[in-house]
């Protein structure tokens, strides 16, 4: 049984069209902060971003923000985090919060969000962590992605074994409680690499 100290949240720097997306985030953020577990995310203060952190902090929470340099530059980071770290470029901010993470949560997003959370699941996939990954499939908004991975799987392109890596539920409650006990395979050609 698992227990997290701080989990890496993805989601939209947009809010999407749909009200409900936000009340999600928020509600994820508040949990978090209730639940004595720490948020990391992107740093910034738009979108369902800046929803689950003011959320978070609004519940008593600790919330860390990594922003690279460039976002920071143009006024979408969030300056009242309880730690904001600027760091060079987009590979040093998700290395830095994976770093950060016991776990990695995805919201509803768009292009970045889905960018992190398939690296996320790629490197636990080649045991560069053992790091649970997980979506909350909040109004179905990842049924399509989620039918494609098993497509995937069926077609032959994701390993069978690897297919329930990318864990799936529809609220935080029911995923952290799977995060807590999914068996993460080790990485099975030949040695491991290194872990983040």
């Amino acid at each position: 049984m698992r227990t997290f100290r701080r989990i890496c949240i993805f989601c939209g720097s947009n809010k999407g069209l749909d009200p409900a997306f936000a009340e999600v985030a928020r509600g994820i953020g508040e949990h978090l902060a209730r639940s004595g577990i720490g948020v990391v995310y992107g740093g910034g203060k738009i979108g369902l971003m800046g929803e689950v952190a003011d959320a978070a902090l609004r519940a008593g929470g600790q919330v860390f923000g990594v922003i690279p340099q460039k976002l920071w530059d143009v006024e979408v980071g969030h300056d009242g985090l309880t730690e904001l770290f600027v760091v060079d470029s987009m590979h040093a901010r998700k290395m830095m919060m994976a770093q950060l993470s016991d776990a990695f949560v995805a919201l509803p997003g768009g292009f970045g969000t889905l960018e992190e959370l398939f690296e996320a699941t790629t490197w636990m996939q080649l045991g560069y962590h053992r790091k649970p990954v997980g979506l909350v499939n909040a109004g179905g908004y990842y049924d399509h992605l989620l039918a494609f991975l098993d497509h995937a799987a069926a077609a032959g392109f994701v390993r069978a074994s690897h297919r329930p890596l990318m864990l799936s539920a529809p609220d935080i409650v029911a995923l952290l409680e799977m995060m807590a006990v999914v068996e993460i395979p080790h990485f099975s050609l030949g040695h491991a690499p290194p872990r983040l």
